[in-house]
């Protein structure tokens, strides 16, 4: 996995999966319908102003409540990049491993950053540099296996690509 790099946008505590992508909006799977409307239980706009790479990050708990696997869905058809955050709410964070959403716990990257501040995490050596504060971060380890189902898209694309089978 290469280098991200995006602008920061910040959320706090608790964020929970309805706010990353409201219940009303979940009856599709397409990951550009739901791009559209991510986040909006926080700011309905928000859609609208990401551009391809930008990075969330969030205090504790991000992704806390439903097993949605809708959410990571919403923030990757958004075009966000990654999401930092200080820690997750399990299900989301193993539903962003299944569909490819990078995922990184920080406490200090989380809370030294402020929005719209420039980042770039460099997952092999698990580092989070924001460009614009020249600060320095080190981010929580993933095994290998993990860092290379989130490299090929997510679980079906990495099962598909070890059973020897074309992606889909």
């Amino acid at each position: 996995m290469g280098i991200l790099s995006g602008k920061a946008w910040l959320f706090g505590d608790h964020v929970d999966t309805d706010a990353i992508i409201p219940a009303r909006y979940c009856n599709t799977i397409d990951p550009v319908e739901l791009g559209s409307h991510a986040m909006a239980g926080l700011d309905p706009g928000f859609a609208g102003k990401v551009t391809r790479g930008d990075i969330v990050v969030g205090g504790e708990n991000f992704g806390c409540g439903s097993s949605r696997e809708t959410a990571p869905i919403a923030l990757l058809g958004a075009g966000i990049g990654a999401v930092v955050a200080v820690s997750f709410g399990r299900i989301f964070f193993r539903n962003c491993i299944n569909v490819g959403l990078p995922i990184f716990e920080s406490s200090q990257a989380a809370g030294n950053c402020r929005e719209g501040d420039q980042l770039s995490i460099f997952p092999e050596d698990g580092r989070l540099v924001n460009e614009t504060l020249g600060a320095s971060y080190q981010l929580a380890e993933y095994p290998r296996q993990i860092l290379d189902i989130i490299e090929a898209g997510g679980m079906v694309p990495y099962v598909r690509r070890r059973l020897g089978l074309p992606p889909q």
